[in-house]
């Protein structure tokens, strides 16, 4: 149930952000372990996210933060570490194909995300927007070949190797991170959404910088030393991931999850201007189809949603 309009322009920032920050964050990875890279979006989000939820609470709404029973803290755990799951994942997906199939085996999380949330919460969808799912994940599988032509089986058998797998497996994880945080904003006492997104978001990074920090400290010390060294650009990340989550569990607090991801994909769109005139990786055919498909889908969600 779609209980504040606030969702769609949330849904809409946190795409844009989430391809910017992705970018930089693949830049950190070149110098850093998978766990390290990890780690440094949420220990350099960690400040800005305690800063937004202050700013919120000061001077944007004064208040109280609201409180958030046991139920809530655990699904803010179970969430956080799906996340840590998912991202290991997506950056290893990163060392086996180019940024673009990388992130777009990742975003199945929208399809995924939809069939959990209709399992676990019930959330129903328009058939309009299981169409703009459907045209979505079509356009993601055609940006996945790479730009290469394919028969059905060979399509399949790729589905089998390791970049997809760890691709698959980053967006199943994310579909649960979804689930969890908008269930913990569910358990914020108060009728605010963007007072309980901002609350869980800084519940969430700081238990993921404890969780991860500590694993990391414990099985690769030397990594945790070079974190500090590259404090310019996993700054910018850590910002950019704080940023984009307080938009997005924003949009998890006011919409059902299948729509705020679906919406969310324009990322693609991002991802591939980011990826052309940022990394520098040239820009395909089947990329412009897949990614007119993505946009299709983003349209037949928001019609379904007006219904």
């Amino acid at each position: 149930m779609i209980t504040s309009s606030i969702w769609l322009p949330a849904s809409l920032i946190a795409g844009g952000l989430q391809a910017w920050r992705t970018a930089v964050q693949r830049k950190v990875g070149q110098s850093l372990s998978v766990n390290a890279a990890g780690l440094v979006r949420y220990l350099y989000g960690l400040p800005f996210a305690l800063a937004f939820l202050a700013l919120y609470h000061l001077v944007i709404q004064p208040g109280a933060i609201p409180s958030i029973g046991t139920l809530g803290l655990l699904f803010c755990a179970g969430a956080g570490l799906c996340q840590i799951i998912a991202t290991n994942l997506l950056l290893m997906t990163f060392g086996e194909r180019n940024f673009v199939v990388g992130t777009a085996y990742a975003k199945t999380e929208a399809a995924q995300g939809a069939i959990l949330s209709w399992a676990l919460m019930s959330e129903q969808l328009h058939p309009l927007a299981w169409a703009g799912v459907a045209a979505g994940v079509v356009g993601i599988m055609i940006l996945s070949t790479g730009g290469k032509r394919m028969g059905p089986g060979e399509f399949i058998r790729a589905l089998g190797a390791r970049s997809a797998r760890y691709g698959l497996a980053s967006g199943f994880f994310f579909a649960l991170t979804a689930v969890g945080i908008r269930r913990a904003t569910q358990e914020a006492v108060t009728p605010d959404p963007i007072s309980a997104a901002l609350t869980v978001l800084a519940i969430t990074v700081a238990m993921q910088t404890a969780i991860q920090g500590a694993f990391l400290a414990w099985r690769e010390p030397a990594q945790m030393r070079a974190v500090f060294t590259t404090w310019r650009v996993s700054g910018q990340a850590g910002l950019l991931s704080s940023l984009g989550s307080a938009f997005w569990f924003t949009g998890f607090a006011t919409a059902p999850i299948a729509l705020v991801r679906i919406v969310g994909q324009i990322e693609i769109v991002f991802t591939l201007s980011l990826a052309h005139y940022y990394l520098r990786e040239p820009l395909k055919t089947s990329e412009v189809t897949g990614l007119l498909l993505v946009v299709s889908g983003v349209l037949l969600a928001l019609i379904g949603a007006a219904r």
